[in-house]
């Protein structure tokens, strides 16, 4: 009951205290912000740049390509963090990744160590190379070489004096060079990426071994990059795929060699 004057209520009740809003009761008395751990930003030395595992797997490879790191050689994770800067965890995906590729072999409890080209490996990545540079071979000569067809001769020349000067070491990265400008001649990124990763590896596996097949190498490519400037689909398919089949028979020859020691 409420009364209009305080004389007027009755000896014995008490008067009410104002009831409280529910918004004053759930106010907190302060605002309380989320913690905010900071976030560790890897970077690679080489450029700057956020170095995940993908960054830290591509360093490697190229390592490995280029002769940098050798068969049997031993990757520590501890050693590789801290070159790149990064914590382990990246270091451990990308030995994993590098794995899968055929590059790096991981043993239990004994870690990761440089592979050797496996015959049996090689042998089958030449035969998808041999179907996919046929058909890159076949795509250039249609563009007759296309915006690098003016390239494409300079290499076959700079290959074929290094060749006859027995220049051996320049000539791994002219004939890498070589099937990658055909590749990118044939004007299809989606081959030109496939062939990309595949190329590398047979580099890798046929770079110690330059002697066995220089002069018949730059012989076919001469002949590979005239038919493609020539605009003759058919002719620098066949050609490329006689080449490649070529380095099947080097392969067979190398396990046969290889068994025989």
């Amino acid at each position: 009951m409420r009364f209009r004057h305080e004389s007027q209520r009755p000896i014995g009740v008490a008067r009410r205290s104002p009831a409280r809003s529910n918004t004053a009761r759930c106010t907190p008395k302060a605002h309380h912000r989320p913690t905010v751990y900071p976030r560790t930003v890897t970077t690679s030395p080489q450029n700057g740049r956020t170095a995940p595992r993908a960054a830290v797997a591509d360093a490697l490879r190229e390592d490995i390509l280029a002769g940098r790191l050798s068969p049997g050689d031993r990757l520590r994770e501890v050693d590789l963090a801290d070159r790149f800067g990064v914590s382990r965890i990246p270091v451990r995906e990308a030995l994993s990744q590098l794995q899968s590729e055929g590059f790096v072999t991981l043993v239990r409890y004994r870690g990761a160590t440089v592979s050797a080209p496996s015959g049996t490996a090689a042998r089958e990545l030449v035969q998808i190379r041999r179907g996919l540079e046929a058909l890159a071979a076949q795509l250039a000569a249609r563009n007759r070489g296309g915006a690098v067809a003016a390239e494409l001769a300079r290499v076959v020349e700079l290959g074929r004096s290094a060749n006859l000067g027995h220049a051996h070491d320049e000539l791994p990265a002219l004939t890498l060079r070589f099937h990658s400008l055909v590749a990118e001649a044939s004007g299809n990124q989606q081959l030109q990426a496939m062939l990309e990763q595949i190329l590398g590896r047979v580099a890798w596996i046929f770079g110690q071994r330059q002697d066995t097949r220089t002069g018949v190498s730059w012989s076919d490519h001469a002949a590979i990059a005239q038919a493609i400037l020539n605009g003759s689909p058919v002719q620098a398919g066949y050609l490329m795929d006689e080449h490649i089949a070529r380095d099947e028979d080097l392969l067979v020859d190398l396990e046969t060699e290889h068994a025989g020691e």
